[in-house]
Parts: C-alpha cells; structure tokens; sequence
C-alpha cells in the first residue's frame, strides 16, 4: 500500500471532499495513493482543532494533500510552507490551495533534505509506517529546524506508541500533550533548551 513516504504508482482516482474544522470550511481534493483519500482524517482533524492562535512562518511536513498547510493558512494568515515527498500529493495540495484561494508555498523535500530555513512552527501527521528509525530522524530533527522557543506540533495514537514517543521527545523538548481524543493525542514540542538550561542551574 502506497503512502505519504513513497513515490510508487497508483492508478489515479481523484474524488472532491468537503469539511468543516471549527469555523473554517474546506474543499478538498483527494486521491489514491495518498494518505486518507476519503477525506479528513480524525487524527488530522483533532490535531487542527487543538492548535491555538500562531504566528509567523509554518512548515506542513508531510502535507499529503494538503489540508494542514491550507486550514493554517485561511485560520491564522500565516506564511506555509508545505513539503512532501509524494509527486502526487504535491500536485494535490497545489490543486486544493487554489481551489480554497489560499497561497502556501509548496516544493518537494526528502525529510529536510530541502529545508533551508527556520520556522515558528512544523505541524505534522507523521508518517508512522515509515518505521521508527526515520519517524524519530523526521521528529528529533525538527529541532534543527525550529526557531528557538518553535513549537513542534503532531498527532499520534496510542496504539502507535505515543506515551513512549513523548517521554523520548522530552529528552530535545519541551513536551506538552494539548489534547487527547479517541485514542488520539495531540503533542506540542517546543524547542526551549535554554530555557532548560538556565533552571537547572538556579
């Protein structure tokens, strides 16, 4: 089964979907070979519904089609970017910022291969099949690519090892879980070391 870190092909079968995450209405474009292709996926949307008011630049890693990057943007007004391995999801999400009269900056990156600056925030659905080698590589290297006091923002099940994931992210962040929701939890790491730092030393 083809997914988010992949580039294999599958037939094409586009199909048009509408949601509403809070006040703020979308209309997406979705298709095989994509992840969640019949629509917003609950662990996406909760994720959005978490996040409180943000400012200034944001990465989408990972944006699949889109919906993250786009729902930022039309909510909050703030500058995206919004990368991805996937051909098809790139195109996908091109198709839908402009279907939602949304600009967001969208290229192509392997992880951060294509990441030159830092962000306010990275927001991401990771991509869990990848395993946990690179799941971990995409999460801990975030740090590199956060401005300090940037916030890494994602979504994950229990069943996928979230309490694990977070008590390992407290090693580089500082972790919060913002929300929990069906299994579902909402991790905000934000990239403080030297907030750390200095309390340890009091």
């Amino acid at each position: 089964m083809s997914h988010y870190f992949t580039n294999d092909y599958v037939e094409s079968k586009e199909v048009k979907t509408k949601c509403i995450i809070k006040n703020t209405e979308l209309t997406l474009i979705t298709d095989n070979g994509v992840f969640s292709k019949k629509g917003l996926d609950f662990g996406t949307r909760t994720l959005l519904e978490t996040i409180d008011d943000i400012k200034g630049q944001v990465l989408d890693f990972g944006c699949g089609y889109g919906p993250i990057g786009i729902y930022l943007k039309k909510t909050f007004d703030v500058e995206v970017d919004a990368v991805d391995i996937n051909e098809r999801a790139l195109n996908l999400t091109k198709k839908n910022a402009e279907l939602n009269n949304t600009k967001i900056n969208i290229f192509k990156s392997n992880i951060y291969e294509n990441i030159n600056k830092k962000y306010d925030y990275i927001v991401t659905n990771p991509p869990i099949r990848v395993g946990k080698k690179i799941l971990y590589e995409i999460l801990f290297n975030a740090k590199e690519y956060l401005k300090e006091n940037g916030k890494l923002w994602l979504v994950i099940h229990k069943d996928q090892g979230a309490k694990t994931l977070a008590k390992e992210l407290e090693k580089k962040y500082k972790v919060e879980i913002k929300n929990k929701n069906k299994g579902f939890y909402i991790i905000c790491a934000r990239n403080n070391w030297q907030f750390d730092f200095d309390l340890i030393h009091l």
